[in-house]
């Protein structure tokens, strides 16, 4: 009550904050009599102007008054569009690194050119995201235009390009791409050997375009890289056929829809064994032994494959591949592959041929990666569904802009229907009757299978329409573009065309590319212009006087978001508009969430054959279990996202350091530290602290030196010696092991040494890595049972693959000590002079999760883990004046006090 009171009398936070933003759109606007009368190389030279009063100590605040007015005038004179004012609100709010939530057909591609603009005088690179490569292209192509004519460069990441290619774009003031192609290309980056090779610069700052499919529906997934592993495809075949029997019998396993989950019975389990044992996979002991845990994953991802996958609603099968449908959006996702398994159970499933699995080589989480960026801007039509997770996860505050022109599109309440064939058919009434007035029709489905069921349907009733499954970017940009033509009847999977504005009467620029873009003769082409905008012109009265784009929902998705972005496409700009949705006890969404209750109550009231119930309480209660599913979905990402922020710490080491090797041309001290730690760990394992000689182990000790250093030293003599002790047989090791190695060193040469001791350095850490990598996937997919032992698994998580790093650790140092101490020239073989290339037969994927890892809220990580510190590079200077600064020496240096020892020996030895 209180709230509500003091809303009515000071508005809500999104009202004051779009005052204190109104209050700079005057002075914006001054600018612009005085910009109207600038020539074009005037304008032009503003872009320069700005870039000297930033160097100068400008801000870029300051300029933004009048480098928004640049560049509405810039859009005036190459796209003769002018920024609205709520449009420069738009551009102030993405500047301020926030959400800019747009209704569809208020010009949000549009508004980005303001922030843009402003952001790429730093010089520093901005980076556009969008959806898919159509987009990127259109976008770069089209915004471009702006940014060239004030003499800025545009560059545009799609897939398939060379290194070379993608190091040019990068390197331009502006770059457009999708979010896939920047997040890989920043894996790849940290996967090469040479800083030259790198194609991305340092990050800035980023705009998100429909930042909620992005940055919501995308970021439940990590992005992988990877290589192939063991070839075990007989194997997935061998238990598909197991699983493909048992799956008949319902009894043998229980399905749980809500959660994605599937488990074998008390029943099912004997029944499996017994199968497994006839088939020659079980040899010994039961399912769930350790000696059994590759078959149980096997057995549980084909028992996923066969319960839960759909073919035509999650995949459909084509050239011999699975090919993955993404859930939002219909669109086929070529390339893509779900991990862990999963996607080779379903190929054994559907009899493709079953490709080797991967093994991960690098990994992140959208989180993670637009988290790099200083500065994160997003722009939607619907955000404020999602605005706590946005302000939790990427601190992105959302601020809801209005529209240019009020909005008066009228949102029908729901239909519901008892079986989906009585919904179907209400919908194809409702196509007809608005077919009959030439009234525009888009009709959103959840899936390409459900799309197909009501175009049969349509096609008995003869009924013209176009079905779009999202295949392909720039055919689905061009259906929906026409979707407002008079008469038009669109199926489209939810978000098809998203980034496409329907406009009614149909779309010009649209048509004009289509229908004159062949004509040569200048007289025939404005002819043929002229013609189809008055048809346009024509159509859209028509379509007005019908009532505007009626849009359709078949039925509501689980979250809130998808529903208020098909709605979205009608009504916009101040145009008429309806949209309805119908729905059926049997669709997912009531089906799941308690249709026994409403499907006792509709009978109760006696509802009939093809008859619907109506009321705004349906509506309220399905939103209500929108808001239920968003909650899950929201805690599933939160708690992928804990997992990975876990390795996030570990990648951030080992890619800083890493970075570090390549851009030092001398690593030696480095590889010098690391062989002295070894040698001090495997004295100390042998000759334990304060032990009689007698007890230490000198034989083992001389194995572990030949082992590691590739030395035949006189250990067991030494430890006779009279006096000797763990010290002095260390700094002995040590004398021997820095004299091989300076006598290799001079017989390769010291730029030929520097280079092998840099190459095995980097693909050492590669190696090691990618090790690390996999033992955490493993460590992972086991967590989870930690929860019956009354354990946080998240804790246990943490625990582990902090010891799992340290583990890396040693065995990088142990590894690259061994390598560099072994490797020696071929007499005739030419010196090498460039690192490898990386592997060709890499696959970068972006799967489902593998799966929701239980774990309550947790605490700060423990100082130890929070403050991981991989292989220090000692880059600070050292003053010997200075002991404060002597803990830079490198381990092998002289002691900068002056005793003429080591600095391991003497003051490092205390640090």
């Amino acid at each position: 009550m209180f709230a509500r009171f003091a809303r009515a009398i000071f508005g809500t936070s999104n009202d004051r904050a779009l005052k204190a933003y109104q209050r700079r759109v005057p002075e914006i606007n001054a600018f612009e009599p005085a910009l109207a009368a600038l020539s074009d190389e005037a304008l032009r030279n503003k872009t320069i102007e700005f870039r000297e009063r930033l160097a100068n100590g400008a801000t870029l605040d300051e300029l933004l008054p009048e480098a928004f007015a640049v560049v509405r005038e810039a859009s005036k004179r190459t796209l003769g569009m002018r920024h609205f004012d709520v449009q420069m609100i738009g551009g102030m709010v993405l500047h301020e690194g926030q959400i800019a939530e747009m209704k569809t057909g208020e010009g949000k591609t549009l508004v980005a050119t303001l922030p843009v603009y402003l952001n790429a005088l730093a010089g520093k690179g901005v980076h556009i995201v969008t959806v898919n490569d159509y987009l990127a292209r259109r976008d770069a192509e089209w915004m471009g235009q702006i940014y060239t004519f004030l003499g800025m460069s545009v560059g545009v990441i799609v897939h398939g390009l060379e290194d070379t290619e993608r190091r040019a774009q990068y390197a331009a003031d502006i770059t457009y791409g999708t979010n896939n192609e920047f997040g890989f290309d920043y894996l790849r980056d940290n996967m090469k050997y040479r800083l030259e090779d790198m194609v991305q610069r340092d990050f800035y700052y980023a705009i998100v375009d429909e930042v909620d499919s992005i940055l919501i529906d995308e970021a439940r997934t990590p992005l992988i890289i990877s290589g192939p592993a063991e070839d075990s495809s007989d194997l997935y075949r061998t238990v598909n056929a197991v699983v493909r029997e048992l799956v008949k019998d319902e009894s043998t396993y229980e399905k749980d829809e809500k959660f994605r989950t599937v488990t074998l019975t008390e029943e099912g389990t004997p029944r499996v064994e017994e199968m497994l044992r006839e088939a020659g996979i079980l040899t010994e002991g039961g399912l769930y032994d350790i000696a059994n845990v590759s078959v149980v994953h096997h057995v549980q991802q084909s028992l996923r494959a066969h319960t839960l996958f759909a073919r035509d609603v999650d995949y459909i099968v084509r050239d011999d591949k699975v090919v993955l449908i993404d859930e939002f959006t219909g669109r086929m996702m070529e390339g893509r592959r779900f991990s862990e398994g999963l996607h080779q159970a379903l190929e054994a499933k559907e009899a493709v041929t079953v490709q080797p699995e991967n093994q991960t080589l690098a990994s992140i989480t959208f989180q993670n990666y637009f988290r790099l960026f200083p500065k994160l801007a997003g722009m939607t039509g619907t955000a404020m569904t999602e605005a706590d997770e946005f302000a939790e996860i990427y601190r992105l505050g959302v601020v809801e802009i209005p529209t240019n022109v009020p909005c008066i599109r009228r949102d029908e309440d729901d239909e519901v229907y008892r079986t989906a064939a009585e919904k179907y058919e209400a919908v194809a009434k409702l196509i007809e009757e608005a077919l009959t007035r030439r009234q525009p029709v888009l009709v959103g489905t959840v899936s390409i299978e459900k799309s197909e069921i009501l175009s049969e349907i349509l096609k008995k009733k003869k009924v013209p329409h176009q079905v779009l499954n999202a295949r392909y970017h720039e055919q689905e940009a061009q259906i929906v573009a026409q979707a407002g033509a008079p008469g038009a009847i669109t199926i489209a999977t939810n978000m098809a065309g998203r980034g496409t504005d329907i406009k009614l009467g149909g779309n010009f620029e649209m048509r004009v590319k289509n229908e004159a873009a062949g004509l040569a003769d200048p007289a025939e082409r404005a002819a043929r212009e002229a013609t189809i905008r008055a048809e346009i012109e024509s159509g859209y009265e028509t379509v007005k006087q019908a009532g505007g784009l009626y849009v359709i929902g078949t039925e509501r998705h689980e979250s809130r978001r998808i529903d208020n972005q098909l709605r979205g496409r009608s009504g916009r700009q101040g145009d008429p508009g309806a949209s309805r949705f119908f729905l059926s006890l049997e669709d997912d969404l009531m089906r799941i969430f308690g249709s026994d209750r409403m499907g006792g109550m509709l009978t109760r009231l006696g509802l009939k054959d093809g008859e619907a119930i109506v009321h705004p309480w349906i509506n309220k209660a399905l939103e209500k279990a929108q808001k239920k599913v968003e909650a899950r979905n929201f805690d599933t990402r939160k708690n992928v996202l804990k997992y990975d922020d876990v390795m996030n710490d570990q990648r951030r080491e080992v890619y800083s350091q890493r970075r570090e090797f390549m851009k030092a041309s001398d690593v030696s001290d480095t590889l010098a530290d690391m062989r002295a730690e070894v040698i001090a760990i495997m004295v100390a394992r042998r000759i334990p602290e304060k032990a009689y000689a007698e007890q230490w182990e000198s034989a083992e000790l001389a194995e572990d030196v030949r082992r590691l250093l590739n030395l035949d030293l006189p250990i067991v003599e030494w430890a006779r010696e009279e006096g000797i002790d763990e010290n002095g047989i260390r700094e002995r090791i040590e004398q021997a092991a820095d004299a091989a190695m300076a006598a290799k060193a001079a017989n390769f040469g010291p730029d030929l040494m520097r280079f092998v001791e840099k190459s095995l350095l980097l693909q050492t850490l590669d190696a090691v890595w990618k090790e690390h990598l996999l033992a955490l996937d493993h460590l992972r997919q086991g967590i989870g049972l930690r929860a019956y032992g009354q354990r946080d698994p998240l804790n246990e998580y943490k625990t582990e693959a902090f010891a799992l790093f340290n583990g890396m650790l040693d065995e990088l140092r142990e590894r690259v000590t061994s390598l560099v101490a072994r490797v020696e020239l071929a007499g005739d073989a030419p010196a090498p002079t460039e690192l490898p290339p990386l592997p060709r037969d890499m696959v970068a994927s972006h799967p489902e999760p593998a799966m929701a890892l239980a774990g309550g809220d947790v605490g700060d990580y423990d100082a130890a883990t929070s403050r991981v510190t991989a292989m220090p590079m000692r880059t600070d200077t050292v003053d010997p004046k200075d002991p404060a600064t002597w803990a830079n020496s490198p381990r092998n240096a002289p002691c900068p006090c002056g005793s003429g020892k080591k600095f391991k020996h003497c003051h490092g030895r205390t640090m």
